[in-house]
């Protein structure tokens, strides 16, 4: 009996540590960090999306646009540019890196679940129907893949698809330079369909800001970003109508640098020039180097400036400047040239006029000498003549009368002081002109190019 209750005991005792040990289980699976199974909902709305999307996907054939023989297929654009720039004006072209943004609604993709928007890998792309979108005027377009293809797919449970990609694109930017460097350009960025005409497809800006951009995203050394003007056009070619959308980016180049490397090293080449007119005529090395110094600098300058541009056929603003800066270094050559012959001519008039009169006096002063001296062995002596013209006394003068080789050297001397120091009328004139016509020049160009507001500006009401 005793054998048998205690086998009794053993057995609940058994069963107790056997519940005990199954209620603490769970809890040591926590501890260690075992995962709980999924939640039934979770699994559920995995296997919901999965079932839609091949629901979806079922009998789809990509190679049809939405709305095929029923209605046109609009597509809803907008940029967010990322970065601006650079820009090259050998090239004429931009570089600009933006977020590419299209909306269309794909009735075929319509679904019912428990999320409002579906995100979706963007291997999906290339399963469904995609706008064959290109840019008119890109020279290269670059689509980032690193580390997996820069591409965004959402799809909306009304049809409506989001798709967005990160491109850079080099654009052609057409440039007029006749008011460089004070010029102000319109780069545009244009894009359509390549396949579909306005009858299958047609492009629309997306309401609010359709062209964003990013603080801190010009990387423009030369010129200020000034704005953007989004626009739409139509262009017709022997495949049909097609329409373009348009985004025009208003650039302003910066003149610092032009002034600096190139003005007024030019204004400072031309008062340089003019420092010659200070000079004596007689001069003549000084006011060589001065002109040939001035005009070789001024071609120097010019061969330079004309570096960072593209070989256009016209002048532009930078040009005409050079041009008449170098008018007024070369005609300062030519001052001097003119100012230099007329001297030489007017020394031997003076020569000849000088020898005339001094040759005058002299046979003048000599006959006047004969009547009151006479010269015996060398030595002059003066005639005194009294009262009484019977008798003439005969004394050695104290002073020796001048001769004919002291007169000639003493009139040559005084005569070359004088005209030594002579300033040319040329020169006088020059003086006054030349500054003034320089500093007349300087105000008309600058009022005219640094105020001048371009006619892509006014029509945009740009500042």
């Amino acid at each position: 009996m005793a054998a048998a209750l205690w086998k009794i005991k053993s057995l609940h005792m058994g069963l107790w540590i056997f519940f005990l040990l199954v209620n603490l289980l769970p809890a040591a699976r926590a501890v260690v960090g075992h995962r709980e199974p999924l939640p039934d909902d979770s699994k559920d709305n995995i296997t919901i999306f999965t079932r839609i999307l091949d629901r979806l996907l079922d009998g789809y054939d990509n190679r049809l646009r939405p709305g095929l023989g029923e209605s046109v297929t609009e597509v809803r654009t907008n940029i967010y540019v990322t970065s601006f720039g650079p820009v090259s004006d050998t090239d004429m072209e931009y570089t600009i890196d933006v977020f590419f943004r299209q909306s269309w609604m794909d009735e075929r993709l319509k679904f019912e679940g428990p999320m409002h928007v579906l995100p979706l890998n963007n291997l999906l792309a290339s399963k469904i129907w995609t706008p064959d979108t290109f840019f008119h005027n890109g020279k290269k377009s670059v689509a980032h893949n690193m580390t997996t293809p820069n591409k965004l797919l959402r799809l909306v449970d009304n049809g409506t698809l989001l798709y967005t990609m990160r491109l850079t694109i080099h654009a052609e930017c057409p440039m007029h330079l006749e008011d460089f460097p004070m010029d102000a350009h319109a780069c545009p960025l244009k894009f359509g369909s390549y396949a579909y005409t306005n009858n299958e497809v047609i492009y629309l800006w997306t309401q609010g800001r359709s062209v964003a951009m990013a603080e801190e995203s010009s990387r423009l050394n030369q010129y200020d970003l000034l704005g953007h003007v989004i626009g739409k056009e139509t262009i017709s070619s022997s495949t049909g109508e097609y329409v373009v959308m348009t985004a025009y980016f208003h650039l302003k180049r910066k003149i610092g640098y032009f002034v600096i490397q190139t003005y007024l090293p030019c204004i400072m080449t031309v008062i340089l020039s003019q420092v010659s007119f200070w000079l004596n005529r007689e001069s003549v090395p000084a006011r060589t180097v001065f002109g040939v110094t001035t005009v070789l600098t001024m071609t120097t300058l010019s061969i330079s400036a004309r570096n960072s541009l593209p070989k256009v056929a016209y002048a532009t603003a930078m040009d005409w400047f050079m041009a008449v800066c170098y008018a007024f270094v070369f005609s300062a050559l030519i001052e001097f040239a003119t100012v230099n012959y007329f001297t030489k001519r007017s020394w031997a008039w003076d020569g000849k006029k000088e020898g005339m009169e001094i040759r005058r006096r002299e046979s003048a002063t000599l006959s006047k000498k004969a009547n009151n001296t006479f010269n015996i062995v060398g030595t002059t002596y003066g005639i005194n003549v009294a009262k009484d013209q019977g008798l003439t006394t005969v004394s050695k003068s104290a002073t020796p009368v001048p001769t004919r080789h002291s007169y000639l050297q003493d009139d040559c001397y005084e005569e070359a002081k004088k005209s030594y120091n002579r300033v040319s009328k040329v020169d006088k004139i020059s003086r006054i002109i030349f500054p003034v016509l320089f500093f007349i020049f300087n105000l008309g160009y600058w009022a005219t190019y640094v105020n001048r507001k371009p006619a892509m500006m006014k029509a945009n009401n740009l500042n």
